[in-house]
């Protein structure tokens, strides 16, 4: 998501760590669930089921509820699970791109629509936004585990395409700074797998939608921005949401206000 690092710290400073977590936890066992039935219990076999345990891990996921996920996939009494792309468009004509795990797409549909109708946006056809961003994956590490140049020698070496740095409060407000590569979306287990050997657990790796340009939302907007973006997070069938927004540091430190 644009300002990732921005969205993050805004969530911590508005006290929705608690509640975020315990939607990670239920996505990331979905995640899990839903690579099971698509190629299997076997993670050396299942390159997507690899990425999902490796996400589950790096967020501190414990094992006991990995294995269970696995299981219940695995003997067949998991709930069967549609992946779903929205779009839509937000306040200041932001874009906005929605992924939805649910059983029920109908619900999750409905859901999402009304979202975006009460919080100042609308939902768009397929295609309409996602022409504004690039589908990429992204692996991310703690800045303690190398230096940037170490971990962008690294990265390059392994087939990533960029490096950047992102600047990121932890539960307790802390900074907690982070690397995060870029790489082809196809190339992102063989990169993963590369730099893991090197630096450990990669705290995710995953696909995303990448913004190609930002636009700047300012003044009442950014209130309106913040509700849309919780109101569509907050939604149990809602695994992801990527936007093109980014805001000033002092319209945070107004919005914090």
């Amino acid at each position: 998501m644009a300002g990732h690092s921005k969205w993050a710290n805004i969530q911590h400073r508005k006290g929705r760590q608690d509640k975020a977590r315990a939607k990670l936890f239920s996505r990331l066992s979905k995640e899990i669930m839903v690579a099971v039935k698509m190629g299997g219990p076997d993670p050396d076999m299942n390159p997507r089921l690899r990425l999902a345990i490796q996400n589950a891990k790096g967020q501190s996921m414990p094992k006991d509820n990995i294995e269970r996920a696995i299981n219940k996939a695995a003997g067949g009494d998991a709930e069967e699970y549609f992946e779903i792309r929205y779009e839509g468009f937000g306040p200041a004509g932001i874009g906005l791109i929605v992924e939805a795990s649910t059983d029920n797409k109908n619900r999750a549909a409905g859901e999402v629509r009304a979202a975006f109708s009460k919080n100042g946006g609308n939902m768009g056809e397929t295609g309409s936004v996602s022409f504004m961003f690039d589908q990429l994956g992204e692996i991310r590490f703690p800045a303690s585990v190398a230096d940037e140049e170490a971990v962008f020698e690294a990265a390059i070496e392994a087939g990533a395409e960029d490096v950047v740095q992102e600047d990121l409060l932890d539960d307790d407000g802390e900074p907690a700074p982070e690397h995060v590569i870029y790489c082809a979306r196809e190339d992102l287990a063989e990169v993963s797998s590369a730099l893991q050997e090197k630096f450990g657990e990669a705290k995710s790796a995953n696909i995303i939608w990448k913004p190609q340009n930002l636009i700047e939302v300012t003044g009442e907007k950014v209130a309106t921005v913040m509700k849309l973006m919780e109101a569509l997070e907050d939604l149990d069938d809602v695994s992801t949401v990527f936007a093109n927004f980014d805001i000033s540091d002092e319209d945070m430190a107004a919005l914090d206000g």
